[in-house]
């Protein structure tokens, strides 16, 4: 329910890098690029968007990204582990959240909590 999100990395490379890998289980390719910056999501349709920030260091933030089974899920945390992300919660039920809710939670590269959800 979002239009765009930006997140500002230290690396851009290495931050393309992990959502190219992570984002593609899911659906989403890397749609635009330049100088300082690089889109994802669905084809020509970027909604993640990832700005060089040279210098200051972001606080971090979360984000989930919607899956379509348990296997994408799966494989986003795989993905993620071997492009530079940290474990965070491998895939799996997390029924506290709700009975049906099946996650994975990775670190990205810049201390971002990132996620991918079923539902």
């Amino acid at each position: 329910m979002y239009d765009h999100i930006g997140l500002r990395v230290a690396d851009l490379d290495a931050a393309t890098r992990f959502y190219t890998a992570v984002l593609a289980p899911l659906g989403y390719v890397l749609c635009s690029s330049g100088d300082g910056y690089a889109g994802f999501g669905p084809k020509g349709e970027p909604g993640l968007w990832l700005h060089l920030s040279k210098g200051r260091k972001a606080d971090g933030a979360h984000i989930a990204f919607r899956a379509g089974d348990h296997d994408a899920v799966k494989a986003f945390h795989s993905e993620g582990l071997k492009s530079g992300g940290r474990d965070n919660g491998g895939a799996g039920p997390r029924r506290d959240y709700s009975p049906t809710y099946y996650a994975a939670f990775l670190i990205d590269p810049d201390g971002n909590n990132v996620e991918a959800v079923c539902v």
